[in-house]
């Protein structure tokens, strides 16, 4: 029986992933946040590593606040970098698989064509700079999958999806950017990704490829089309004005474009990904 731990599992992605898990029998999911399992502490980890002896272990702890990120790169850092290197000094030269979750962040966003993995990374925030530093620190195990999302959001915890859904309940109307591109991703379809790469390796359908991937849902769009979707779709008469990034108020830069292209993962486990309007409606349903 494989054992598969699971850190940040009260997160978007944690949830997600304990919903997914009720459809894989024969494994043994163990979900940790930082009560049970404090991932920035060494001696905490080694000594839960070593007691429970995943086989696989998916990293979904993060700090995420990328605008406080900047007043506190240090925090942002331990939770997204040295917690990371926690974790790889204890399954170093091991058969443990590490999954590993980063950020489009990583890329400046001066593209105009969808990122692949191998092109240069050049973080703008302290933010992307400390989830790359995870990744840095996730590459020092052989075993190691870096899964690089964007736009990440789900029926839980707090995301952008809900924000809008709550203020545009409140106003008449709201101000969104509209020039950032990027592509939302509906954490339970990741979530799915996830275990069916753990599940197709673990089976021997096909083979664990360490290195880094792309991940989010098809299509692309700015922050606005985004924000009108939600509107639209929970049936809202707020309207949504579009706004520059210099109007509006944010202490991160952000990229201005970062898609990703995802045909790396796709051909490599076999990956059918959804568009992000079709995953946007069945959050949608759920939250309603």
């Amino acid at each position: 029986m494989a054992i598969i731990l699971i850190t940040g599992a009260k997160g978007q992605l944690g949830n997600e992933l304990k919903v997914v898990s009720k459809n894989y029998y024969g494994y043994d999911f163990i979900f940790t946040d930082i009560d049970s399992l404090d991932i920035t502490s060494q001696e905490q980890t080694s000594e839960f590593i070593k007691k429970s002896k995943p086989d696989w272990i998916i990293n979904c702890a993060a700090y995420n606040l990328v605008d406080k990120a900047e007043s506190e790169p240090d925090k942002a850092l331990l939770i997204n970098g040295t917690a990371v290197k926690n974790i790889t000094e204890v399954i170093r030269g091991s058969e443990c698989r590490f999954i590993h979750l980063s950020s489009d962040y990583v890329y400046d966003g001066k593209s105009n064509v969808p990122y692949n993995e191998g092109d240069p990374v050049n973080p703008l925030s302290a933010y992307g700079r400390s989830k790359l530093a995870g990744e840095k620190y996730a590459l020092l195990h052989q075993g190691s999958m870096i899964i690089r999302t964007s736009w990440l959001y789900s029926s839980f915890g707090n995301n952008f999806v809900k924000t809008i859904l709550r203020l545009a309940a409140e106003k008449e109307s709201l101000k969104v950017v509209f020039d950032q591109t990027g592509t939302p991703t509906y954490a339970a379809d990741l979530a799915e990704a996830i275990m069916n790469i753990i599940s197709g390796v673990i089976r021997n359908q096909m083979a664990m490829n360490s290195g880094i991937y792309n991940y989010s849902n098809e299509g692309v769009c700015t922050w606005y089309d985004f924000a009108c979707e939600i509107t639209k779709e929970a049936g809202l008469t707020c309207q949504v004005l579009p706004v520059p990034t210099k109007d509006y108020k944010q202490t991160a830069q952000r990229p201005a474009y970062s898609v990703m292209d995802k045909s790396k993962i796709k051909e490599n486990y076999w990956l059918s990904i959804p568009h992000w309007r079709t995953s946007l409606i069945k959050c949608m349903k759920l939250l309603k």
